[in-house]
């Protein structure tokens, strides 16, 4: 059975983020990742986390003005000084919140454009070596246009090229099966393909973003199949409760 690590940007909303850590808990997880600590001194985060007794499985860099529509500066070579500190941010947060990954989103650029894909390849690389010295990793997540118009990194065998040619053992791939079966399909023969560059795996139901075994999926197979590969990481629970989070819950019982 894989280990799940429950999403709080999307799930136990019914309460405040703080208290999400608690409700998570009690709910039976015992790993948590969420989009963003920001809004809170990591200490805090820190003790929330550690009062619930949960793990830290990841979360992301920050994205830019998220309220604005910014979602990620990675391929924004204008942006560059930014990002970095970005960066510094990120890594000081995980280190006192104790995340083994961080997240790097790439931000709303055309994918095809020398200046963007430069500026990509050079941040990827700058982020990697500045969580690497703290002991964390990174990963990359390809996410699908259909939800994210614009984004960058919206193809897996991009993003799986883009690892291969950089060759720095610390980037890993975000496998998120819900923006995997909308871009390309083919779920289980691309995990078993990339199961060796795959740090984090995603899990929501397709098309409606909802609790695993509500869509178009056999996700129940999907984690048969992430036990059979070998997959030792969490899968975050990124969905969208299609009610109250604990009456959702039922679908775990069935793992």
């Amino acid at each position: 059975m894989p280990r799940f690590a429950a999403n709080l940007s999307m799930m136990f909303n019914e309460v405040d983020f703080l208290d999400r850590f608690d409700a998570a808990a009690k709910a039976g997880f015992t790993a948590v990742e969420y989009l963003f600590p920001y809004d809170f001194p990591a200490e805090m985060v820190a003790e929330q986390l550690r009062n619930a007794g949960l793990s830290q499985a990841l979360f992301n860099l920050p994205p830019g003005d998220w309220a604005k529509g910014e979602r990620g500066l990675a391929a924004l070579p204008e942006r560059r000084d930014e990002f970095r500190q970005s960066v510094a941010k990120a890594v000081d947060y995980g280190q006192i919140i104790g995340t083994p990954l961080l997240h790097m989103m790439a931000g709303i650029a055309p994918h095809d454009d020398p200046a963007t894909i430069a500026s990509y390849r050079d941040s990827v690389s700058f982020a990697a070596d500045a969580a690497g010295v703290a002991g964390i990793g990174l990963v990359l997540e390809p996410i699908n246009s259909r939800d994210m118009p614009g984004y960058f990194l919206n193809d897996f065998n991009r993003a799986a090229d883009l690892m291969a040619d950089l060759s720095h053992p610390n980037i890993k791939l975000q496998f998120d099966i819900y923006h995997r079966q909308i871009i390309h399909g083919d779920v289980l023969v691309a995990l078993e393909q990339m199961m060796p560059i795959i740090g984090h795996v995603q899990i929501a139901s397709v098309p409606k973003r909802h609790e695993p075994g509500t869509g178009e999926l056999d996700d129940y197979r999907i984690f048969a199949a992430l036990d059979a590969l070998g997959y030792q990481g969490y899968v975050g629970c990124e969905y969208r409760p299609a009610g109250g989070t604990l009456e959702g819950l039922d679908w775990l019982d069935k793992v």
